[in-house]
């Protein structure tokens, strides 16, 4: 497989509301209520035509084992990297992949060659700043250009404070944190307007 995200990673190495509440005998917790994972993800409504959902979708363990069927050793660093994860605080992950050719519905988040491919990759964790700190570490080798520093094609602050976007082709990539969300967008070999809106679309939906 051609290693587009490996580059990408080296490009990028180079590279509170409060409101006043009426006082009540008692008051009682309430847990903050969060959007489903399997409800924040891509779907096929938010990506260009002309691409089919992979069977690999769905679980991020489920896509581990996809992948581990058609390349053992990236299966085994990506389920490092999500042990990882796990170790940080990490609860659920959900991915979402999408392709023109299914060689790539096993490549990492997609990314295969010449092949059109969308992915998406959510993890929730236990609170926000757990969250914050795997943003700020670098999900799956991504970690957000310090401030000041920047390589072409990299913006920071587009997705909120703490979101970072690589968008100069092939591959193009948002990595942002959102209330106890981590989400990671890759378009690979598409249009800058559609990765646009997959990305916003995917915003929308953390809570």
């Amino acid at each position: 497989m051609v290693r587009s995200l490996a580059v990408l990673a080296v490009v990028v190495s180079i590279a509170g509301c409060q409101t006043s509440a009426v006082a009540t005998p008692a008051p009682t917790p309430v847990a903050a209520i969060h959007t489903a994972i399997t409800q924040t993800v891509l779907q096929q409504t938010d990506i260009p035509n002309g691409l089919a959902a992979c069977a690999s979708s769905g679980a991020f363990s489920d896509y581990i084992a996809a992948v581990k069927a058609a390349d053992p050793a990236l299966a085994d660093s990506i389920a490092a990297q999500w042990k990882s994860l796990q170790r940080q605080g990490a609860r659920q992950a959900e991915i979402t992949l999408f392709a023109a050719d299914q060689s790539a519905c096993t490549a990492e988040l997609g990314a295969s060659g010449s092949v059109k491919a969308a992915a998406s990759l959510v993890v929730a964790f236990g609170d926000e700043g757990q969250a914050d700190r795997a943003w700020q570490q670098g999900m799956f080798g991504f970690a957000p250009p310090a401030p000041g520093e920047a390589a072409p094609g990299i913006t920071r602050g587009t997705l909120g404070p703490a979101s970072w976007i690589y968008d100069r082709g092939p591959v193009r990539l948002a990595c942002w944190r959102k209330s106890v969300f981590v989400a990671l967008v890759v378009f690979t070999n598409l249009d800058p307007a559609s990765f646009k809106a997959a990305t916003a679309a995917v915003d929308a939906r953390l809570n």
